[in-house]
């Protein structure tokens, strides 16, 4: 593995291409403190136009908002990097991008933001599905990352991927 995990990341992105391929799914995401870096790990596998929809990087939350219709209460009261906010963004860009399978992030990659309550390296991440036959599923986790902001966001990539591949490894063809 390279010292910045971008073969685990490229490694994780092709199992996920495959799994989507052999369930007939899309899947997008919904981005914060990554930038879009979980897309772009999807998106380097030859193929992907398949099975990725697209993303929405949303680090304002005035697109939380407006785009993927996080409620401002929550917002208000929860803050951006919340278990409720994370659940409604996954939720959000699935329908909006008319996927069976998202995936939601929003953290604090530093170095400077965090707080006692939220320090930095919390992230939250959130994994939507629905294929048809079963109702909409959300799972949503906290998670707390060390190091730089450059690691705090690889190692959120890598977690928002292997969440995806547990999902559709969940599911039979």
């Amino acid at each position: 593995m390279t010292e910045d995990g971008s073969e685990q990341r490229r490694v994780l992105a092709a199992e996920l291409g495959e799994e989507l391929t052999r369930l007939g799914w899309k899947v997008t995401t919904a981005e914060s403190c990554t930038g879009g870096a979980i897309a772009a790990a999807i998106t380097a596998i030859a193929g992907s136009s398949v099975w990725f929809e697209g993303a929405v990087v949303s680090y304002a939350d005035r697109i939380k908002r407006s785009f993927l219709g996080v409620d401002q209460h929550d917002l208000d009261t929860t803050g951006a990097v919340s278990e409720p906010v994370v659940r409604q963004m996954a939720v959000g860009v699935l329908n909006r991008l008319d996927a069976n399978l998202a995936v939601a992030v929003s953290g604090i990659a530093g170095p400077d933001g965090g707080s006692d309550d939220k320090p930095v390296g919390t992230v939250w991440i959130a994994w939507a599905h629905v294929d048809g036959q079963e109702p909409l599923s959300v799972e949503a986790r906290q998670l707390h990352f060390d190091g730089s902001r450059a690691e705090i966001q690889a190692q959120t990539v890598v977690e928002a991927l292997k969440g995806l591949l547990a999902v559709t490894r969940s599911h039979p063809a």
